[in-house]
């Protein structure tokens, strides 16, 4: 995958078994954001995210994956309830995650309106050595977006909770 070229289509059930396409958001922006019910990054920027959500309007979508193998679909949607998530999409299989080449959770995919990545990686600048964020990448990102422009960061190292891909 790369910066500035059509993001991979894809197709994943919610939890509660609908099903959902990238390609069904075209004319929104769309985060893809790998997601886990037990990992306290995930937790973290669930919080931030959800804040940011109101000042975007209706005008972004966001499409939470949950990739873990260790993860069962019940904690998944307890978490998921609990955080007032909008939607959360199963990747059991982690086709998804591999395709996306997702390492974290959380680890963010910036979608254009017309379905081009324009960023990825992590959603702030939160790492071992900072503990709080002080910039907030994925802010940024759709902002610029939102605003017709490209963001000024395209892609930056995710950080969080290794994706559990075997069980």
């Amino acid at each position: 995958m790369e910066i500035n070229q059509p993001a991979p289509d894809f197709e994943l059930p919610d939890l509660e078994g609908g099903l959902h396409r990238l390609s069904d958001y075209r004319g929104k922006i769309v985060i893809v954001n790998f997601w886990s019910c037990e990992c306290p990054h995930s937790e973290r920027v669930d919080r931030a995210i959800t804040a940011m959500f109101a000042q975007w309007r209706g005008e972004v979508a966001m499409l939470s994956i949950a990739a873990n193998r260790s993860e069962n679909v019940e904690a998944l949607k307890q978490a998921a309830d609990a955080r007032r998530l909008p939607r959360v999409l199963h990747d059991a299989q982690c086709f998804v995650a591999d395709l996306y080449e997702a390492q974290t959770t959380p680890h963010v995919f910036v979608i254009d309106r017309d379905g081009i990545l324009r960023y990825r990686g992590a959603v702030d600048d939160v790492t071992f050595r900072n503990r709080n964020p002080s910039r907030f990448f994925l802010n940024e990102a759709v902002e610029s977006l939102l605003e017709g422009r490209l963001p000024p960061l395209t892609e930056s190292p995710a950080y969080g909770c290794t994706i559990v891909r075997e069980v």
